[in-house]
């Protein structure tokens, strides 16, 4: 039989449902809007009709997109940083995690103060350029020419997520570890088999944040990649949108939609893949932060 709610927290209750109501739908109209622009016909977009639903439907501005051989480029450079360099933080990540959470690692305070210092006083924007340059002389060196892998090697390291991922592992309990010991494991077995089957929640909330920072990765992307035809999807996506404001540029458009359209298209295609996986993560999202964000 169900209590019945007090005054005092069914108001509370009602509060907190109309808030959140009013939250989701403040995050959800802009992906709306952008949706609605994408396909409204010029007239609409330029003279700033569109609140809520399309006018004057048209999809040639996602079908130019479609044809720009350079949205595709851009877009296959963004899975191949996204992908690699989701599987190479994550990697250095882990192991970094699994070392600190061991005590018995030598001078184990004196690195767990220097990781959490970085993340008190950021180093600034100049020596990671210079750090960044003189990575990239050690892959001209040894002959990697491909800027992409600059992005995804020399960016591969978050300390919050390495703390999120140590606290997950002293999580673990160290009976279980001294079993596997006892049986033999080595200990790359032991991280393998025991200490990642049992932080899933985590590894898969983590692996998300570093899924989502190189997808959305813009800034060092722009100053480090030098070809065009290796910039990814938010470099293309900037370029763009510079080029399609231009004052000349917008003198010359006679197409029958608005060259915001185009703009709007492409943001629309670039978070797509992010709402497709984001589901099936959702359901690590809240116990992984919570298991690897307190230390008992």
């Amino acid at each position: 039989m169900k209590r019945k709610l007090e005054i005092t927290e069914l108001i509370f209750k009602i509060i907190s449902y109309t808030l959140l109501t009013a939250f989701a739908l403040a995050c959800l109209y802009p992906f709306v809007f952008a949706i609605s622009s994408a396909i409204s016909d010029r007239h609409s977009v330029e003279y700033s009709e569109i609140i809520l639903f399309p006018k004057g439907i048209q999809f040639q501005a996602f079908s130019q997109m479609f044809h720009n051989n350079m949205f595709w480029n851009s877009y296959s450079n963004t899975l191949f940083i996204t992908l690699y360099g989701t599987i190479w933080a994550m990697f250095t990540a882990i192991l970094g995690a699994y070392a600190l959470s061991k005590k018995r690692l030598l001078f184990r305070k004196v690195f767990n103060f220097f990781l959490v210092f970085t993340m008190w006083f950021s180093a600034g924007v100049v020596p990671q350029y210079l750090n960044y340059i003189a990575t990239r002389t050690v892959f001209n060196t040894v002959g990697i020419t491909d800027d992409k892998w600059l992005v995804v090697i020399a960016m591969g390291m978050a300390a919050m997520n390495i703390i999120l991922l140590r606290n997950a592992f002293e999580g673990v309990p160290s009976e279980i570890e001294e079993a596997a010991i006892v049986d033999g494991a080595t200990e790359m077995q032991v991280l393998t088999n025991v200490y990642l089957p049992m932080s899933k929640s985590t590894i898969a909330t983590v692996a998300l944040f570093f899924a989502i920072s190189r997808w959305n990765g813009y800034f060092w992307a722009r100053q480090m990649i030098r070809n065009q035809y290796e910039q990814p999807l938010q470099v293309f996506i900037r370029q763009t949108l510079e080029q399609y404001t231009e004052s000349e540029f917008l003198t010359s458009w006679n197409e029958p939609y608005a060259s915001d359209s185009v703009i709007y298209a492409l943001v629309v295609c670039s978070i797509v893949p992010i709402l497709i996986i984001y589901p099936f993560i959702q359901k690590y999202f809240a116990k992984g932060v919570n298991v690897g964000g307190v230390k008992e």
